[in-house]
């Protein structure tokens, strides 16, 4: 018996869902623009907010910046569900494997007594303005508007979870469940920690979505991350024998690195649609970098003492000059 084996093309009907031809053209689309283009809920939304029967349920009037087409603030990643998960499964292995490496060789019983009590004073704590983080971006996601912002923002409030859980099993590691409870008090009531904390506690009072961006995700953490976890950890520690703590927070630097793309390409699109967005930028750009650099002066002069005031300043200015390369002008 003779088998002719031949090659068949099958043409499909339809190349994808007619809401992304109508965006894209009739062609195949990519599984970022399936899962994030045009599916924001817009219509048919059967009641109001009770707390505000003048709002619809997903209502681009919240806030005061105002976009032709929200889908524009896409993501350079293109991160959707299935993508995003997978590197976070990566780094997550990275991180697992860090912290067996340091426990099983006994790494944190190697650090020098004064060494490990400046990273438990200065980590430890920060895993509640994390929580805080969590909380800012959740409510950016609930009352965002376009899959593609709101979107990143929940991945965004689930990494900052992650950097919270962190922080506690550094806390464990280095200082046992005493640690944590220090690191409580320490936020509650510590000097230091208070103009941070009155800084996260305030932005969960703010109703403008995109303002809340601004403040936590371009500002705050503009400035906690590279102060924190580059200029101290990775410098200041590491050079004095700290580099146990740098492999336990590596998550923190390789997250903010990636991370700052998608922000300050948010930035730059919107900045572009108008001068009334970019005023407005502007203006909530300028005043909450002063706040955060308040804030975190305190923090930094647990470590740098006296030249904490140099150490934010440069930092300060490192920030304004990446949002200026947004369009931004301060």
């Amino acid at each position: 018996m003779q088998i002719d084996l031949r090659t068949v093309s099958i043409q499909p009907l339809r190349n994808t869902f007619d809401h992304l031809v109508r965006r894209f053209g009739d062609k195949p689309a990519s599984r970022y623009q399936e899962g994030s283009y045009d599916i924001q809920a817009a219509e048919n939304l059967h009641y109001r907010p009770t707390w505000d029967p003048e709002q619809a349920l997903y209502d681009t009037r919240i806030t005061r910046i105002v976009m032709q087409d929200w889908y524009a603030l896409k993501d350079p990643r293109q991160f959707y569900y299935s993508t995003y998960t997978l590197a976070r499964a990566r780094q997550q292995d990275s991180m697992e494997a860090n912290f067996s490496f340091v426990e099983t060789r006994g790494l944190a019983e190697l650090l020098p007594a004064e060494l490990r009590q400046t990273a438990l004073d200065l980590l430890v704590p920060l895993r509640h303005a994390a929580w805080g983080a969590n909380q800012h971006n959740t409510f950016i996601c609930g009352y965002g508007y376009a899959t593609v912002f709101t979107q990143p923002c929940i991945y965004h409030a689930m990494d900052n979870l992650g950097t919270a859980q962190y922080l506690s099993r550094l806390g464990l590691l280095l200082g046992g469940t005493e640690a944590l409870d220090a690191g409580k008090a320490a936020w509650l009531d510590g000097e230091a920690w208070q103009p941070l904390r009155r800084f996260v506690e305030d932005c969960l009072t703010l109703r403008d979505p995109f303002e809340l961006f601004v403040a936590q995700s371009v500002v705050l953490d503009g400035l906690l991350y590279p102060l924190v976890y580059e200029r101290i950890v990775d410098d200041y520690l590491s050079s004095r024998g700290g580099s146990a703590v740098a492999m336990l927070t590596q998550f923190m630097t390789d997250w903010f690195d990636e991370t700052r793309k998608w922000v300050d390409a948010v930035l730059k699109v919107a900045a572009a649609e108008s001068e009334h967005n970019r005023e407005q930028l502007q203006a909530w750009t300028g005043a909450w970098t002063d706040r955060a650099a308040a804030a975190l002066l305190p923090v930094v002069g647990l470590v740098f003492g006296s030249h904490a005031d140099d150490v934010v300043g440069e930092q300060v200015a490192a920030l304004k000059a990446r949002i200026e390369k947004t369009g931004i002008a301060l």
